[in-house]
């Protein structure tokens, strides 16, 4: 009942605050061509929609204003009822710890169960591929498309141009118009093929757009007048992410202060010309966020309407128990794109995270029953428990989710690869798969055919002697292409040659090498 009050409020709030702000420039040409849900439309909806979860109210440090918001501290005694029996998409989030902060908290998870929503995501193309900590933002979209809601990613073809100075000490380099074209274009491909593939039957189908379709067109002026106007430098200044800049010896330019009126401006021209009304982002976003939702309250409020109902909402930025960003690795970020980092080693990543690391993950990447993730936490620490036996399932699920049923083949069927005495059929394909996480060595066809396997070994430094070699083959340590030799004078055959070209050495357990065969 208070929360129904309070929505049902929200006009004569409305009026107030038209009281203290001016109205849109009345002769703009950005005018409203979809309309908006306002607040007040969800004032009929039942009580019983509403989660026994609290919402505080809290000071964010981003904006220093009072913010309705939740966190992933809130509980809910009872799950909400979202739309068709589905989950109420608000309280699954948070019970897989992908909720921070959410603006109006109480108002959005009644709106997620009394219909659906349209809800965006943005990704700045900074390069070529994502990377695994974007994933979270595609994940939650998934969520989202999965309980009834449409899914929106925005690429950002005009921002991406600015820089965001979000979670920056220095200012990003400048890409080349060429380079921005490209970056865009491969990560609209990878949305796609990820949100898409993922799409169950029956679920709103999934937008892909870019906010250079109306920045490109729109003038420095019209910028200024139409929605510089609205905006308070105060309250500006006051985000961390401009506060921490302006602090440091390199200061932050004009171009990333305007970054979060850019960001701002995408969320009202999307509220009103394609019905969206909710934004998501990491946390470090939030200031970008709560500045759109104050946009939108500005520009398309006015004297005779109720701004919409617009929410923003964040999930934490993925990190490790130690409090280090997952993404990286020691040859760089993890990348989402098979053309930037193949599934294998994309699957090796997950498979190698630590104990400590790997429920949190199942439950923030997977799509898993919450029940199944509890009893492989149970399982951890119980007698009998197959060690990395909850890394492989999270590595197989999110592998999947990526890279579809084939890169999951590919990224198995490498793995198996590399183990000494396995069953898997060899395939150049697969050999090259691994190159990276074997060392390798190119010798001529003449050194390697009719040539002994133990000479082999010297010649590629995988044993220091020819003795030692042949002692070694003698005793059933050296697989070629997987299988054992134990005749100590084996000779190399034209038919050893994988695809004619290729040797997999193992020398023990561990010792591999990838012998190229050159002509």
């Amino acid at each position: 009942m208070l929360l129904q009050q309070r929505i049902a409020s929200r006009p004569a709030r409305a009026a107030a605050d038209r009281r203290r702000h001016p109205v849109p420039f009345q002769g703009s040409k950005l005018t409203p061509s979809a309309p908006c849900a306002a607040a007040s439309q969800l004032a009929g909806a039942g009580a019983a929609s509403i989660s026994s979860a609290d919402a505080t109210t809290t000071t964010n440090n981003n904006n220093n204003t009072n913010t309705s918001s939740t966190s992933t501290s809130t509980s809910s005694s009872s799950p909400a009822t979202g739309l068709g029996g589905s989950p109420n998409v608000v309280t699954l989030l948070r019970s897989r710890g992908l909720l921070q902060e959410v603006t109006n908290g109480e108002e959005l998870e009644v709106a997620a169960g009394v219909g659906p929503l349209s809800v965006y995501c943005g990704f700045d193309p900074t390069a070529d591929s994502l990377h695994l900590g974007n994933l979270l933002g595609i994940v939650v979209l998934s969520w989202f498309q999965r309980c009834g809601h449409e899914p929106v990613a925005l690429l950002g073809g005009a921002t991406g141009r600015v820089g965001d100075p979000s979670g920056r000490s220095t200012e990003r380099p400048v890409l080349s118009e060429e380079q921005i074209e490209h970056n865009v274009s491969s990560i609209r491909s990878l949305l796609e093929a990820i949100l898409t593939r993922n799409s169950q039957p029956g679920v709103p189908a999934v937008r892909v757009l870019n906010n250079l379709d109306w920045f490109g067109p729109m003038s420095f002026l019209t910028f200024l007048r139409e929605i510089g106007k609205f905006a308070r430098v105060s309250t500006m200044l006051a985000k961390d992410s401009v506060r921490t800049r302006m602090e440091s010896e390199q200061g932050i330019s004009f171009t990333e202060f305007t970054y979060q009126l850019l960001q701002g401006y995408d969320f009202v021209h999307l509220c009103r010309n394609h019905g969206v009304r909710v934004q998501i982002g990491g946390s470090d976003q939030w200031g970008n966020i709560t500045a759109g939702t104050d946009l939108v309250r500005r520009l398309l409020g006015g004297e005779a309407r109720e701004p919409p109902a617009c929410y923003g909402l964040t999930f934490p930025l993925l990190v490790d128990s130690e409090g280090r960003k997952f993404g990286k690795s020691v040859g760089g970020a993890v990348w989402l794109s098979a053309e930037k980092l193949s599934p294998y080693k994309f699957y090796q990543y997950l498979f190698q995270v630590t104990d400590a690391d790997v429920i949190k993950l199942l439950k923030m990447l997977t799509f898993l029953p919450l029940e199944d993730i509890e009893a492989l936490q149970a399982a951890m620490g119980a007698p009998g428990y197959v060690p990395n036996a909850a890394q492989r399932r999270l590595a197989e699920e999110v592998t999947r989710f990526v890279h579809g049923d084939e890169g999951l083949a590919q990224a198995i069927k490498a793995t198996e690869a590399l183990k000494p005495g396995a069953a898997t059929q060899l395939d150049a394909a697969t050999l090259e798969t691994v190159a990276g996480d074997a060392p390798s060595a190119t010798l001529p066809r003449a050194s390697v055919e009719g040539t002994t396997l133990a000479d082999i070994l010297v010649a590629v430094k995988l044993q220091p002697s020819k003795s030692a070699a042949r002692k070694l083959v003698k005793g059933g340590g050296v697989y070629l292409n997987n299988a054992k030799v134990s005749e100590e004078l084996y000779t190399v055959k034209p038919v050893d040659l994988i695809e004619g070209r290729l040797l997999l050495l193992a020398a023990g357990k561990k010792n591999k090498m990838l012998v190229r065969v050159s002509d």
